[in-house]
């Protein structure tokens, strides 16, 4: 469900300011998000489900506010839905940057989630550790690598984007980032569901969530419940 954390006198204020409008979309189903298979830095394509949330997603961007640029992740996932968003609301480019990537997550990439305690539990381990610098073995990230490589970018493209409003698609672990960046007192709000839309207002270093988790534009294609990679699972 969407949400909003400005009151309606903190927006108008907000407004008169130079800040940034940030719509960030996770991208559409992958077949191994069906499966409940991790993906990480995996390169997996949209299934036909993710194509169609990815064209309903374009659809309600294009009916709003103009989108002034998208960028995306440079896996497949995020990059096609990032594509089919830019065509419908006639963006001619879609700009790339890794720092918009999953978390790595080492010897879990590839693994159905049934099976990761038993055959990798290091890294399993150290995924679900509370603390924020536990790399995870196998060349995975800990969450503070992931943090500040891509709240650093989303920073970069509000500072260049002041005054317009952007789209930036990414994965689960990425959007869970932003909001503990843009609200770090508050407690995630649920999964983060295939192509939900996350709106944040960039002023300077301030950021603030207008809306969050909105995937009304999923009513007839529907998502999955389980929100595979939409929690500690990366997807």
């Amino acid at each position: 469900m969407a949400y909003s954390t400005i009151a309606n006198s903190d927006l108008s204020d907000l407004i008169r300011a130079d800040y940034a409008e940030i719509v960030v979309v996770r991208h559409g189903e992958t077949t191994w998000n069906a499966d409940r298979r991790i993906q990480g830095h995996l390169d997996v394509e949209l299934n036909d489900v993710g194509r169609q949330q990815a064209a309903a997603v374009a659809d309600r961007l294009s009916k709003e506010m103009a989108i002034s640029a998208v960028y995306s992740s440079d896996l497949k996932r995020a990059n096609e839905t990032a594509h089919i968003i830019a065509s419908k609301c006639g963006v001619l480019e879609v700009m790339t940057d890794p720092d918009l990537r999953e978390r790595h997550l080492g010897d879990l990439q590839g693994l159905v989630l049934q099976e990761a305690a038993e055959l990798k539990p290091d890294a399993y381990s150290a995924c679900l550790s509370s603390r924020i610098d536990k790399e995870i073995p196998g060349g995975g990230e800990s969450f503070d690598q992931l943090f500040q490589r891509c709240t650093s970018s989303l920073q970069k493209i509000g500072n260049k984007h002041k005054g317009e409003r952007v789209v930036v698609v990414t994965h689960g672990g990425v959007v869970r980032a932003f909001h503990k960046r843009s609200a770090p007192m508050e407690k995630l709000p649920g999964k983060i569901q295939n192509t939900s839309v996350n709106t944040l207002l960039l002023a300077g270093e301030e950021w603030i969530i207008n809306s969050w988790g909105d995937v009304s534009h999923l009513s007839t294609n529907g998502y999955l419940e389980t929100a595979f990679g939409g929690d500690r699972t990366s997807g």
